[in-house]
């Protein structure tokens, strides 16, 4: 494989698994597949089967696509692939909405020339007792057709490979197994809630994955950037299984930038030798200086530096005071409590421009409450500061509605209609089929376009309700309803012409000075992404146009992480009561209160989240000798 980030040689000595690094999972997915279609080819010129050991979750999706293309395209065949996928939920029918028979069938078999029966699944359907000899028959299968050719992995942030879970032995064997609680967090979304999610699954054993001729465990994202580094950096171990292809002679690790965050090689290379320094990575270094030692960075000394692997740094700026003091004010130019630009301010010590002193400001928000969430505060001085500000919801948000708040909305329009008088027929018909149609439906089932439409319509007052207790009037609110989220599931649509085309047309419509997007690399439903890339693609579009030229676009987090310090270019500090104010905004979305449908796997309330994240920005500020303040939000700027 090409195309990966290259490091020497002595930066990767800590990882005990050879580990290549793209720029992004498109690119790393893309190597992968022409890999795997090369093992392919290559076995057919020898009239071969290749077999493969495959798997299913969101990571090897774009590695699918990719073979699916090269059939399509170039003709690729696979009628000498055989494949065994690592794992399934038990007990799940074959065509259950989660099951990964038709995961896989979605994703690949459906549109490849695979021989259905070279396709091996492990079955979901089969009663207890039978499980036993049917693993064994699985094992024997793999072995009759002298072993994998190549098994591709995902990793799951308990350290499992397959359904492996802590605990595992190395040389288990296909098996059912009790899935950890950590896993059934992270399904749970898809399977609308974790109570809902089968406790058991039967999975390839970690021994028969480590008879692959050739083992590839990808990974992508920084929620995964944890365990990656425990899988290649840390010591074997039966806690985390993924640390058993250590010792695998042909295993190598795939990663995009940000899984790759917490390797030593990546997250503080001067530890590991000489290094070519530059302006990012010296405030890097020196903010993880400040925080290892629990200095004020203006305290920093010589010495601190040189006993650290820095002492180059010293060497190039003279002096440890140098250093600190450019660093020092490299941050607090980040902090500004005018989002919009402070009217007649020196653009240079500000991260906006001061003109217009009054600025047309477009918020991005990817589910109807991602704005009042991830960027409140902001909102509200945006708005108190007298600047244009629109929000884009970008989508319905209609699947994370509990079914009972649908019954309690329709109850109300039903009883106000009985209550003034007005005809009701109809009214009542739709009131009782909706409650027939909630208490019939199984978990997890795709609700009907009625049922959809209201959950659509609560998450939608709510957003009003919340830019309106901003001061937002509702002739800048535009529900922009991206097509590729309306599928009633939390699989998605890939990002089609008419999300991007929306998302352009408003854009040109409001002619924003500002942008606000969500850049969080963490959303475990993918929303997140899939939102970003379609205004990527309109900003790309409309690069040309003379106001987009003038126009700054700046990224914040969603609910799950914040970006670290160094990474920050605005701070926005919260005092008390404007944290106060985000609160309450965030407590207008009712629906999400309490108890989310979809909560990942923190289990805190969004607000709490929110809080949470804005004080310990503030905090770390404080901590790095900047000014004490109450909260902060943080956004990056988009080049």
């Amino acid at each position: 494989m090409t195309n990966h980030l290259p490091h020497p040689p002595h930066t990767t000595r800590f990882e005990k698994i050879p580990t290549k690094i793209y720029q992004n999972s498109f690119e790393a997915s893309q190597a992968v597949a022409k890999e795997i279609a090369l093992k392919i080819k290559a076995k057919a010129e020898a009239k071969e089967l290749c077999v493969l050991g495959l798997a299913t979750g969101s990571t090897p999706i774009a590695v699918y696509a990719e073979l699916v293309r090269m059939h399509r395209e170039e003709s690729m065949s696979f009628q000498n692939v055989v494949t065994f996928n690592l794992d399934e939920y038990y007990p799940i029918e074959a065509h259950a909405l989660q099951s990964y028979v038709r995961f896989m069938h979605e994703h690949l078999f459906d549109h490849i020339d695979i021989l259905p029966e070279n396709i091996h699944i492990p079955d979901g359907t089969l009663s207890k007792e039978d499980i036993p000899e049917y693993c064994a028959d699985y094992e024997r299968k793999i072995k009759d057709l002298g072993g994998l050719d190549i098994q591709i992995l995902g990793i799951g942030r308990t350290g499992h490979i397959g359904f492996n879970e802590p605990g595992s032995g190395k040389a288990s064997i296909t098996r059912l197994i009790t899935l950890d609680h950590i896993t059934k967090t992270d399904a749970a979304s898809d399977f609308f809630g974790e109570e809902n999610v089968p406790l058991k699954a039967i999975t390839m054993g970690v021994g028969t994955i480590m008879q692959a001729e050739r083992i590839i465990l990808m990974a992508w994202g920084e929620g995964k950037a944890h365990i990656v580094k425990k899988a290649a950096e840390g010591d074997i171990s039966d806690q985390v299984p993924a640390t058993y292809l250590q010792e695998h002679p042909n295993c190598n690790i795939i990663l995009d930038h940000a899984s790759s965050a917490e390797l030593k090689r990546v997250k503080t290379p001067w530890l590991l030798g000489a290094i070519d320094w530059n302006e990012a990575l010296i405030r890097k270094a020196v903010i993880w200086l400040s925080k290892k030692l629990q200095k004020p960075i203006l305290k920093l000394t010589n010495r601190d530096y040189t006993d650290n692997g820095m002492a180059d740094i010293v060497t190039e700026f003279d002096s440890a005071y140098n250093i600190n003091l450019k660093i020092f004010e490299s941050l607090k130019r980040t902090i500004t409590g005018w989002p919009g630009g402070k009217p007649g301010a020196d653009a240079a010590r500000h991260p906006e421009r001061p003109e217009p002193a009054q600025k047309r400001s477009i918020i991005f928000s990817p589910h109807p409450d991602d704005d009042v969430i991830s960027m409140g505060g902001t909102f509200i001085r945006l708005h108190d500061q007298g600047h244009e500000v629109h929000v884009a919801y970008q989508t319905s948000g209609n699947i994370a509605v509990f079914d009972d708040d649908v019954i309690r909305f329709a109850d109300f329009v039903n009883d106000f209609h009985e209550e003034f008088g007005m005809k009701q027929e109809v009214t009542q018909i739709m009131f009782h089929s909706i409650k027939e149609k909630i208490a019939k439906k199984k978990p997890g089932k795709i609700d009907s376009p009625e049922i959809q439409k209201i959950k659509g319509l609560i998450r939608k007052g709510e957003a009003k309700a919340g830019a309106r207790y901003v001061g937002l009037p509702e002739a800048r609110m535009h529900f922009m309803d991206m097509p590729f989220y309306e599928t009633g599931l939390v699989k998605k649509k890939p990002l089609g012409e008419e999300d991007i085309k929306i998302t352009v047309e408003l854009l040109q419509k409001i002619k924003p000075h500002q942008i606000f997007a969500a850049g969080d690399l963490s959303d475990p439903h993918g929303t997140h992404r899939v939102c970003l890339n379609a205004i990527f693609k309109a900003v790309e579009l409309l690069k040309d146009e003379a106001w987009m030229k003038d126009c700054y676009v700046w990224l914040y987090r969603g609910a799950w992480q914040e970006w670290e310090i160094e990474d920050i270019d605005m701070a926005v500090p919260l005092s008390p009561e404007e944290l106060l104010r985000k609160r309450r905004a965030i407590f207008k979305h009712q629906s999400q209160k309490d108890r989310p449908l979809f909560p990942g796997n923190d289990t805190r309330e969004f607000w709490q989240r929110a809080e949470d994240r804005n004080r310990n920005t503030a905090i770390t500020y404080d901590l790095l000798g900047l000014p004490e303040y109450e909260a902060m939000e943080a956004f990056k700027r988009y080049k």
